[in-house]
């Protein structure tokens, strides 16, 4: 059984990047995890006891996620420092573009539906593990990231709809 600094220190930047992935800004997600570790401490020794202490931990930042009252917008703050001119073959106005459309599209998406699509394709995992995560049968992963989808996609086919109207 390791201690709690040494599982805390081991996992915490992958905690804070899929926090990320679910709300959309750094500081809010560093709070999540942050509530997250302080629960997680208080019972370490049950923790510890889990087949995969990692998974629990997951499980509990999703949880704490889909819980939280507060309502929050997707905000970065870049200086200008920070930004190059180029990311691949593209102009950066276009990548930073292509991102925050996809923040938009992801915010509007209910908690859970939001939640599944980051466990699919941001941490990898099968239905049957979100499954595990969400505490749900994988059917109910599968309507979740079917429903997820379907409206990202009709989302953006109104978009183009009204695009090609306007031109």
């Amino acid at each position: 059984m390791s201690t709690f600094e040494d599982f805390a220190q081991a996992q915490l930047p992958r905690l804070l990047r899929y926090a990320v992935m679910l709300t959309g800004e750094r500081h809010l997600a560093a709070d999540l995890v942050q509530d997250v570790l302080v629960k997680a401490f208080e019972r370490w020794s049950q923790i510890a006891q889990a087949d995969r202490p990692d998974r629990y931990v997951l499980t509990m930042v999703t949880n704490q996620y889909l819980s939280w009252r507060r309502r929050w917008a997707v905000r970065s703050m870049v200086t200008v420092a920070d930004v190059p001119d180029r990311v691949g073959d593209q102009p950066i106005e276009s990548a930073y573009a292509a991102r925050d459309d996809m923040w938009r599209r992801l915010a509007g998406l209910p908690r859970r539906q939001r939640a599944v699509l980051v466990l699919r394709y941001y941490e990898q995992l099968a239905d049957g593990e979100i499954a595990e995560v969400l505490g749900c049968s994988p059917g109910t992963v599968r309507g979740h990231a079917s429903r997820a989808l379907a409206a990202l996609r009709a989302d953006l086919v109104a978009e183009l709809a009204t695009t090609e109207e306007m031109s």
